[in-house]
């Protein structure tokens, strides 16, 4: 019998969609694991990460991306394939809308479909020589200051090799994936998500020079906080918040465990960016 997850996003229209497509599954003999089965509140389970059973053919999230990222984290370092239904205000990680959902999911229960690689990045927080924080984003990882803090001095080194002090609000690491997020918000650039690369932006600099940067997702991120920096939260995806200070060691690499996102053939990459962005101009 084959076993699909469903993360459903806490709106009623989400919710009842999930619930036909439950009893449609169901009545095709495939069971159904769904959100509500599970807690991605770590709070609730003291701390320990609960991830998703391995046998699982694949994920349907039904919600926004906010919901999407918060399934990926329940994924882990599993391969499990995941497709987004749009629910939310944006989407940029949803792969359909809701009025394909049953047509896509038939294509999949037949396995008639392709994978997508997306790269993560590890983020691991290195504190008086131990790791005391470490976690894969799809997004980004982002160094903010709390309200009325002052401004930040993040030292910077690609591969060991000094590159800059950022003095800025904050700094914002993300993937191709998360090009379309917080980073493009702060003045990033697009990146497509197979071009092999990591985005460094800085949030709001104090020097007007420090522009955002594209490298290889092959270099090793390190951080390191100026004497005094107080008050600075670490987030992870905009899921969890983790507070650091001058004495931590930030490092930030490319993840062995890429998310495995469910593309259909006749959609392009750019028809959706141009949708999302509502972007004018007509096809000649």
């Amino acid at each position: 019998m084959k076993k699909i997850g469903l993360v459903v996003k806490k709106d009623i229209k989400a919710q009842k969609k999930a619930d036909d497509f439950e009893k449609w599954l169901r009545a095709k003999g495939v069971d159904v694991l769904r959100s509500k089965d599970f807690a991605f509140n770590k709070k609730l389970l003291k701390g320990r990460q609960e991830f998703a059973p391995p046998d699982l053919e694949c994920i349907f999230v039904l919600g926004g991306d906010g919901t999407f990222l918060s399934a990926v984290r329940w994924i882990g370092s599993q391969g499990i394939p995941i497709l987004g239904i749009k629910f939310g205000t944006v989407g940029f990680l949803a792969g359909i809308t809701e009025d394909a959902l049953f047509n896509t999911a038939e294509m999949i229960l037949n396995e008639q479909y392709i994978t997508e690689s997306r790269i993560r990045l590890l983020v691991k927080v290195i504190r008086n020589k131990k790791e005391v924080k470490c976690e894969t984003i799809l997004n980004d990882v982002v160094i903010n200051k709390r309200a009325l803090a002052r401004l930040t001095d993040i030292k910077t080194y690609i591969n060991d090799h000094y590159l800059t002090t950022y003095r800025a609000d904050g700094l914002i690491v993300s993937t191709p994936t998360g090009s379309t997020a917080y980073s493009l918000a702060a003045g990033g650039p697009i990146i497509h998500p197979s071009v092999p690369s990591i985005i460094m932006t800085p949030i709001c600099p104090f020097t007007l020079t420090n522009r955002p940067l594209i490298i290889s997702d092959k270099v090793c991120i390190k951080i390191l906080l100026e004497n005094n920096s107080s008050e600075l939260m670490l987030t992870f995806d905009g899921q969890e918040g983790f507070e650091i200070n001058d004495h931590d060691i930030i490092i930030i690499s490319k993840s062995t465990h890429p998310v495995r996102m469910i593309t259909i053939s006749d959609q392009h990459y750019f028809d959706v960016l141009k949708t999302k962005l509502n972007w004018s101009g007509s096809h000649l």
